[in-house]
């Protein structure tokens, strides 16, 4: 059925300027629509005008979806590409009762189309279908509720585009789901019976640490609501943290505010203080986070304040022995001067603190009865927090503020002597295996914030985060299945099953190897791959960078392998199109490719200009260069030139040279040769040499050996792990 207020139009070319006479017939048209709408609309409020809108497309920078809800009726329009189907959204900042749309087209209309609404802008529900629609002003009744509505174009009424001069949603502000409200937030209970309560009602933690940039927390805060996520994590509170807390709110989540401390995280990063007595560190500290706590106390958000994070254990990095102990008994005082403070700006709001060890709660018990919950960062141990917390005897509730599967440093070494990352499988498990085990302390765990809602594509990204790069992983799944109950008609990511490498421990720095692993899409999407390589391991680069690969067809894909030496990470991602990617990952050992002969130089006496007799892993000597181990390196002065030869010991024929770089490398150097040890010939010149492996073609007879450096590539000196002569 059409729901319509129709008026005459003028066709004529669209994208020219508006004449006067037509804004006027807009604009009164307009009117009339409001002025004969039904009296039921009195209470009706505009909830689109001046909102965030968006569309699948726009003509230009002139026709922008935000031209569509800038109340400029007959000046301003957005205008869609010339295809089918396009749409146009607006979010209107938190679900609303919906009553009608207005629609005020342009000559390019919409013939067929559907209004819809969406609680997280994903997924859709349409509310009314509009067919053989004649342009002009369509009127749409509507009944229903949502944040975002959206008019979903299936069929143009022209050969242009789509295009409205306003798309005007109305409605009452009173929506289904409401932003968080007033109400204290209390620890309540007695020992082993304890409950969390928001304005007096039962709230367990279903949370999510925050990774996303505040700008984006208005992008993603939706999708965390769909997860079933109530409460989000984060590390630090100042004065960027508004907006955060303003999207928060406007779905409907409570934010755990973070206040950093050193040393925190890692654990043990971001410096060393002392606590016993850096009175200076501790009152600027205690001045900031008051500052913070008396700005965001009243914020609809608000659920608790967290003073630290990991800072107990994170100690053990910065002393040693009776210091140590002196240091955490000064830190948890000092964490209990803060919790004091809190509670004397805001007396609504419990306080915590997070550590990474159950050994810190003794310190806490012994110095901090002011915290009202502890709280535990725990993974792969997930499970023995309750045991110990038993064991203690302690006499306060915990929050689990990170868990998830297993970390890099809990898991077994692979043949590489590496962690062994799980499996997306595994990694979904973890999760669903940690929530049983707070569950399941019942009247003490109040809950968790789960790591990670992160976006970040890197080593430690795909490790933890559940969207790296907005993928959804089946963890994120999994995590959604435990918070809302159910994931039922979610189209759900690959699977990614026996993963190998062909030669994980001897893959030829530049050649290739083969990587195999089978597939499959439980929604039997077609899927796309690319393939990953970090450098976490070789030379502590996290980030993944596209490799150069080849797919097979039959589950194999053969992989270039980087120049560089070392032990990389190789992944393989399968995407669906669905917003969804199936990940795994093995480690590959990089190394010097093969060269057919003899090495003329193996264990022949060898001498240089220089050595590091103790830096590091040195001695570095000379000889270790022509040692055949791929461990031991010589390394000289840092300093220009240097040079370092080897005695073959009688003129001997060859025609190449390996030389493997430590990463200090030479950018210029001459191979040169001599049969007396005296008179030297070049025989082979480098001038833009970039490190890991020089394999040079260089044909002589010598009996020595000799590389002339001229000029460093990095600040460092000149170190080689193997100066290879093959004859």
């Amino acid at each position: 059925m059409k729901h319509v207020l129709t008026r005459a139009r003028t066709p004529r070319p669209r994208h020219r300027a508006t004449s006067a006479l037509l804004a006027g017939a807009l604009a009164a048209s307009a009117l009339t629509a409001l002025a004969t709408a039904p009296s039921a609309h009195a209470a009706e409020t505009l909830l689109s005008q001046g909102k965030t809108a968006t569309a699948s497309s726009s003509e230009g920078a002139g026709y922008a979806a935000s031209a569509a809800v800038d109340g400029n009726l007959g000046g301003t329009r957005w205008a869609s590409d010339r295809s089918d189907p396009q749409w146009l959204m607006v979010d209107l900042g938190r679900t609303a009762n919906l009553s009608r749309v207005v629609l005020t087209w342009e000559s390019a209309y919409g013939k067929n189309y559907e209004i819809q609404a969406s609680d997280n802008g994903t997924d859709w529900r349409s509310l009314k279908t509009v067919t053989g629609g004649d342009g002009g002003t369509d009127e749409v009744a509507v009944t229903g509720s949502g944040r975002y509505v959206r008019m979903l174009g299936t069929q143009r009424g022209t050969g242009y585009g789509y295009s409205l001069w306003e798309f005007q949603v109305y409605g009452s502000d009173d929506g289904t789901t409401p932003p968080p409200t007033g109400g204290a937030v209390k620890v309540t209970g007695s020992q082993g019976n304890w409950q969390l309560t928001v304005g007096g009602q039962p709230y367990r933690v279903k949370g999510l640490t925050w990774g996303p940039a505040v700008a984006d927390a208005g992008r993603y805060m939706p999708d965390l609501k769909s997860m079933g996520v109530n409460t989000i994590r984060t590390w630090g509170t100042d004065g960027s943290t508004k907006p955060l807390l303003d999207a928060a709110a406007a779905q409907g989540i409570r934010v755990m505010n973070g206040f950093w401390l050193q040393p925190g995280g890692g654990p043990g990063s971001g410096g060393c203080v002392n606590y016993v007595t850096d009175t200076a560190y501790k009152s600027s500290m205690l001045t900031e986070f008051a500052k913070w706590v008396d700005a965001y106390k009243t914020h609809p958000a608000t659920l608790m304040w967290n003073v630290g994070n990991e800072s107990v254990l994170g100690l053990q990095n910065c002393y040693s022995g009776t210091e140590l102990e002196n240091q955490r008994n000064a830190y948890t005082t000092f964490v209990n001067d803060v919790a004091k403070k809190i509670h004397s700006i805001d007396p609504d709001h419990p306080v915590t603190s997070t550590d990474a060890w159950t050994g810190a709660w003794p310190y806490y018990k012994r110095n901090a009865p002011d915290l009202d919950v502890y709280s535990m960062n725990s993974y792969g141990d997930i499970c023995r927090v309750r045991q110990d917390w038993e064991a203690g005897g302690y006499t306060k509730p915990y929050i689990i503020t990170e868990t998830g599967p297993a970390g890099e440093w809990e898991t077994p070494k692979d043949a590489n002597g590496v962690a062994d990352e799980p499996t997306d499988v595994q990694k979904a498990d973890g999760y669903t295996k940690a929530w049983n085990c707070i569950t399941g302390h019942q009247g003490v765990a109040l809950g968790a914030t789960m790591f990670h809602y992160g976006t970040e594509h890197d080593f430690g990204g795909i490790w933890f985060n559940l969207v790296p790069d907005g993928l959804k992983r089946l963890s994120y799944y999994a995590v959604k299945k435990l918070y809302k109950g159910s994931t039922a008609g979610d189209n759900t990511p690959p699977v990614i099953s026996g993963m190998t490498v062909s030669t994980p421990q001897n893959a030829p720095a530049g050649g290739q190897f083969t990587l195999r692993a089978t597939v499959r899409d439980p929604d039997n999407d077609p899927l796309t791959y690319k393939v990953f390589l970090s450098g976490q391991y070789a030379n502590g680069d996290k980030r993944l960078l596209d490799a150069p690969f080849r797919a097979n067809g039959d589950g194999s894909f053969t992989v270039t392998a980087p120049e560089k030496l070392g032990v990389w990470k190789v992944y393989l991602q399968a995407e669906d199109g669905k917003g969804n990617a199936g990940i795994e990952t093995r480690s590959v050992k990089v190394v010097a490719p093969p060269v057919a002969g003899t090495n003329l130089a193996l264990n022949r006496p060898t001498t240089a200009s220089s050595f590091q007799g103790s830096y590091g892993d040195c001695p570095c000597t000379p000889q270790n260069a022509t040692d055949g181990k791929a461990n031991t390196r010589w390394a000289s002065d840092w300093s220009d030139p240097q040079w370092i030869q080897a005695d073959l010991g009688s003129v001997r024929a060859f025609s190449r040279l390996q030389l493997v770089w430590d990463p200090a490398y030479a950018k210029a150097y001459q191979v040169q040769v001599s049969d007396d040890g005296n008179a030297w010939r070049t025989i082979h010149t480098q001038t833009a040499g970039n490190g890991d492996v020089d394999t040079i073609e260089a044909a002589a007879s010598a009996r020595y050996v000799r590389l002339q450096l001229t000029a460093r590539g990095t600040g460092y000196g000149y170190s080689l792990y193997e100066f290879g002569v093959f004859g």
